[in-house]
């Protein structure tokens, strides 16, 4: 007998014997005269025809998807599809409780917000010098003497307005995020 029989190569290559009775079937072995299996150029042979795929599944290695790409990165794919999902899932799910705010909504009223706080900044000098007037005049009248008049309803009403204009734009902004 010049090479190995079908048992010594199942073993030599790590297969049942049934494998090596299918590749000797299909030509995947190279076979002696005598019928022995030549097993360097059989693993050759075997190396050459066999589909990488069938080889691992075969011996329980890889999880069983076929094709040329590596499977380890389909499921490094699949895995991230499912996290995706969930946490897509998630999100709806707090749209839906109204956890969430519209960011486009909510940039629109910081927006209008800041421009309201602007406005009052904008105008503060106006509102101001009334107050500054009459705490010049008080100061003036206590020096000198003399009364000095200043309106006391325009002063209260340029307060007022003010107060009034910051309260507004509070409770605008409560309402809008609700």
């Amino acid at each position: 007998m010049e090479g190995m029989s079908e048992r010594e190569y199942a073993a030599h290559a790590g297969l049942s014997r049934g494998a090596i009775q299918k590749a000797r079937k299909s030509g995947r072995l190279v076979i002696y005269g005598d019928g022995s299996i030549n097993a360097a150029a059989s693993d050759v042979r075997r190396a050459q025809m066999t589909d990488p795929d069938q080889q691992r599944r075969s011996i329980g290695g890889d999880s069983g998807f076929s094709g040329p790409a590596d499977s380890s990165s389909y499921l490094k794919a699949r895995t991230a599809l499912t996290v995706y999902q969930a946490q897509e899932r998630q999100l709806a799910i707090q749209k839906k409780k109204g956890a969430l705010v519209d960011r486009a909504r909510a940039e629109t009223l910081v927006f209008r917000l800041a421009r309201q706080e602007r406005d009052v900044w904008v105008t503060w000098p106006a509102r101001v010098a009334a107050l500054m007037a009459a705490e010049v005049a008080a100061e003036v009248e206590q020096q000198s003497g003399e009364p000095v008049t200043i309106e006391a309803a325009i002063l209260q009403r340029v307060l007022e307005t003010h107060v009034r204009a910051q309260l507004d734009a509070l409770a605008d902004l409560r309402v809008s995020l609700g």
